[in-house]
């Protein structure tokens, strides 16, 4: 802040009536003392030069460093009350500590200011005045600095530091063993950051303050909020199909990324550097569940690459995107999932043109519900899971040792061998269900065209899921944009489906309705009011940092009645090396991943022999000469320290507040 020439030159001038020698080693810093609390009237530069340059005279006189951080403390300021304050009066006493302590409190947040203004300055790749609004040409050009490669260099790196923050109690949990029961699914989402500048006036023909700021819309609403948009990246879990909610977690709920942006440009891309930043602490990878908002962006923005960091995908759709979507080598694309090409119409646009309200209430509807179930047997079956670059291998229903349905084609293209030779047998055993379900009988019957049944086409001009034991299906679905885009990994509205979507996408209300409640609340503009993307990305940062904390000692307090300490965080490296990562770079390209590696153990010898009157054959197993294992040791966590205590962050000072 700069001050007026007549309060400058009270500084400059003030002379007290102390000896020279006692006053001259310590003027300047008195002056730079009063001058960084920017007073506002010639009578506040009297009264503050009159106390700080008596304490400074002191504290000199007596040893103390020519430091105005020490004189200024707390038991400093006391000491040089009670003693070289004898004869005043009470009240003028009580009248100088508080005109010390109000200095010793603006100069620590112009100290805490200007620190804070020159990491936003370093960070920030367009600098501009946002004391005032800009003609919206103007501020346009400093916005489009952004978007330059140098702008998404500077963004991006200004995108890791808060990720670091975010990330300190998520790699605290991690190195003392409190994340073990996390699998590894996580929940994206965007959420709405306000800030306190107004938008754009078109009489004035002006630009906001927040000259990146912009209108973020939530899903279902019309109205939209002038600010930032947040990506939040949290840590959740799939239940089993059937298993109750509000079972106690085995691990804290935290946030486990943050990326602050300009409202529905990088949504998609945000959420991948925020899964990039989360991989590299190497924790485990399960699904990732994001809402109708990621389906709808290009796939190599979000799709794709979450694919190749090994997520599987559980997705929503929109009302026009629900039903047949495509298809993949003759496979229809349904709902997200390929299925045989013979799969009847009625159970193929089960979803087509479903609302919103019937997605939500779809327990309510049992015969869409029946349909969901009927059209099961029909999705095909994956032969291998991902590889190093997320491409997986599907292969006809009617193949492989579990048939779930009966296919008359499928069987003249590849007829299946018998597994054991002879008739098949002629005795079922209906007490057991699985065998019940496994015979032909209990399994859907696909319906071929009526012409195939007189005239069998050759195999090329047949779909080639049918012909070929597999196909393959690249993370980029080979540049077919409709199985990149909506392919995911369970059965739209199945059990499954249901068990993974769900639950993830509540843990993301759960943690946007924690972060915004009254304690924290980082969508009050008034707790962020600094301008400009970088400080309110560093804020949110340190806001959410906050949050995490909060959680972590929550849960861990409920589980072993600890607090955390100070010495939690002491030996924490900002980036640990990943544990046991795999390769995500591409491997050669022969369409398959390589063999898995052979494992030299004694080998079991099986001996075959026919026992009459069974149904089946006799197998006798003999193990090798030492076959006993070892018990794995069980994991254990010290979670005991003898203290019980840590600094609470709200005795910190806010920068933004200081400004």
């Amino acid at each position: 802040m700069t001050l007026n020439s007549e309060i400058s030159g009270r500084i400059r001038d003030y002379r007290p009536r102390l000896p020279h020698r006692q006053w001259a080693p310590v003027a300047d810093q008195v002056r730079a003392t009063v001058a960084a609390t920017a007073p506002a009237t010639c009578y506040e530069v009297r009264r503050l030069l009159y106390a700080v340059g008596r304490l400074a005279v002191w504290a000199d006189s007596g040893g103390l460093p020519r430091d105005p951080g020490v004189w200024l403390r707390t038991e400093t300021i006391d000491a040089f009350v009670l003693s070289s304050c004898p004869g005043l009066e009470g009240s003028t006493v009580q009248t100088c500590r508080t005109w010390l302590r109000r200095t010793r409190e603006a100069a620590a947040s112009r100290r805490l200011y200007r620190g804070f203004d020159r990491i936003t300055t370093v960070l920030d790749p367009a600098r501009c005045d946002r004391r005032s609004r800009l003609p919206q040409e103007i501020a346009d050009a400093y916005a489009d600095a952004w978007n330059v490669p140098s702008g998404r260099q500077a963004a991006e790196r200004l995108q890791q530091l808060a990720n670091q923050l975010v990330l300190a109690p998520v790699r605290s949990a991690d190195s003392r063993g409190l994340l073990r029961g996390w699998r590894g699914d996580v929940g994206v989402d965007a959420t709405p950051i306000p800030v306190l500048a107004r938008h754009a006036s078109e009489r004035s023909q002006t630009a906001s303050v927040e000259i990146t700021a912009g209108w973020h819309f939530s899903g279902g609403s019309d109205e939209g909020t002038f600010g930032c948009s947040a990506t939040f990246a949290v840590a959740a879990h799939r239940r089993r199909p059937g298993e109750p909610a509000g079972k106690p977690t085995a691990y804290p709920q935290m946030c486990v990324g943050l990326i602050l942006d300009t409202p529905t440009v990088r949504t998609g891309r945000n959420a991948v550097l925020a899964l990039e930043e989360l991989g590299s602490l190497g924790l485990p990878v399960g699904t990732c569940a994001a809402d109708r908002a990621y389906t709808g962006y290009a796939p190599e923005n979000f799709q794709i690459p979450v694919r190749r960091l090994g997520y599987r995908l559980a997705l929503d759709y929109k009302v026009n995107d629900r039903g047949e979507q495509g298809s993949w080598q003759g496979a229809l694309l349904i709902d997200g999932s390929l299925a045989c090409p013979c799969t009847p119409t009625t159970l193929a646009h089960a979803t087509q043109g479903l609302g919103d309200k019937a997605v939500r209430e779809i327990r309510d509807n049992q015969q869409l519900t029946d349909h969901i179930a009927a059209r099961g047997p029909y999705f095909l079956k994956t032969k291998q899971g991902p590889d190093a670059r997320g491409a997986i291998r599907l292969h006809c229903p009617a193949a492989g040792p579990s048939p779930s349905v009966n296919c008359a084609r499928r069987d003249r293209l590849r007829p299946r061998t018998p597994r054991t030779p002879g008739p098949p047998t002629a005795v079922i055993n209906f007490a057991d269900s699985r065998k019940r379900a496994a015979h032909p009988a209990a399994r859907p019957t696909i319906q071929l065209p009526a012409d195939e049944w007189l005239t069998h086409p050759p195999a090329d001009e047949l779909p080639a899921v049918c012909g070929k034991s597999d196909i393959t299906v690249p993370a980029d679905a080979s540049g077919d944009l409709k199985t990149a885009k909506f392919r995911q990994d369970s059965h739209y509205l199945s059990d499954d489906w249901i068990a993974a979507y769900k639950p993830i996408r509540s843990h993301n209300k759960g943690i946007h309705g924690r972060l915004k409640s009254d304690e924290l609340d980082i969508g009050n503009p008034k707790h962020r009011p600094a301008r400009g993307q970088v400080a309110q990305t560093l804020l949110v940062a340190l806001m959410v940092t906050v949050g995490n904390l909060d959680i972590l000692e929550a849960w861990l307090y409920q589980r072993t009645g600890t607090h955390l300490t100070d010495t939690d965080f002491e030996h924490i490296d900002p980036q640990p090396p990943a544990r046991c990562r795999p390769e995500t770079g591409p491997t050669a390209q022969t369409g398959r991943p390589p063999p898995p590696p052979q494992v030299s153990e004694p080998e079991e010898q099986h001996t075959t022999t026919a026992s009459p009157g069974t149904p089946g054959p006799t197998v006798m197993r003999s193990t090798g000469p030492d076959r006993t294992a070892t018990p794995p040791k069980p994991l254990t966590t010290d979670v005991h320290h003898p203290e019980h205590h840590r600094t609470d962050p709200g005795n910190d000072e806010d920068p933004a507040r200081s400004s």
